[in-house]
């Protein structure tokens, strides 16, 4: 029934001549939060993320990076009870750096060097990261974190991790040790609804303007995982060292 209503709310929604402003739900293991869309100003975006919502690719999928003072990103990867793996992509979308990397923004995650490069991962400033509102064409923001959801991503934000992986109840020494983990030892997302499709969603927002991109400057993301010039797109082999072999299986190079 669930997925009934998902998808009956897209047919509403993907409409050409019609502009939506759109407020989505993470349901997570540890808190949910709410993201305001900004479906206007960022409509391929929006649209690409929410045909990701719709078709219940995000559902038990789970925060597989979080950087002190940086991000906390996710929309990559799910656990099987045995291996990390990716979900499945559709094509990717466009880039649209309308608005400012500033705290509380969610913004999609991309290859390095490839501005029109973003699939399914999505990251939430955790301070602002005006730095990459000029790296590799402008990191695409295309809604804000309403409520109390800051504070639920900032908790997750403080939880002890296993490289950059958030994993509670995973000490150091199993990290250490790649003792195996189990689903309740990661962040997971166990859903993403759209909870309201009016058309006038947005307006109370503010959001700050990317005035920067057209004068370039700013960093240019690479491998490194501290501050704003760590790249969004990270291989997760790289970000997990410590844990066992079989969850380092991946395929794909998008995190």
């Amino acid at each position: 029934m669930k997925m009934n209503l998902k998808k009956l709310i897209a047919l509403s929604l993907f409409v050409p001549t019609v502009s939506f402003a759109t407020i989505v739900e993470f349901q997570t293991s540890h808190g949910n939060f709410q993201v305001n869309l900004h479906d206007q100003a960022t409509p391929k975006t929006v649209e690409n993320f929410l045909k990701y919502v719709t078709d219940d690719r995000y559902d038990d999928t789970f925060i597989h990076r979080v950087v002190t003072d940086f991000v906390a990103q996710g929309g990559g990867h799910y656990f099987d009870g045995e291996n990390i793996k990716n979900i499945e992509t559709y094509a990717s979308v466009q880039n649209e750096p309308v608005y400012s990397n500033v705290k509380g923004t969610i913004a999609m995650a991309k290859l390095n060097n490839q501005p029109n490069s973003a699939t399914s991962q999505w990251y939430v400033n955790l301070k602002d990261n005006t730095s990459l509102d000029t790296s590799n064409g402008g990191f695409t923001v295309f809604g804000e974190v309403i409520g109390d959801g800051m504070t639920v991503l900032e908790e997750i934000a403080n939880l002890s991790r296993c490289g950059e992986i958030p994993m509670p109840n995973y000490s150091s020494s199993d990290c250490s040790a790649g003792t195996k983990p189990g689903v309740e030892n990661f962040v997971n997302i166990y859903d993403v609804i759209i909870i309201d499709d009016a058309a006038n969603t947005a307006d109370s927002l503010s959001p700050v303007k990317n005035t920067a991109i057209n004068a370039g400057g700013g960093d240019t993301p690479d491998n490194s995982s501290g501050g704003g010039g760590g790249t969004l797109w990270y291989l997760l082999g790289l970000t997990a060292l410590s844990l066992p072999l079989r969850m380092k299986k991946l395929v794909g190079k998008r995190v």
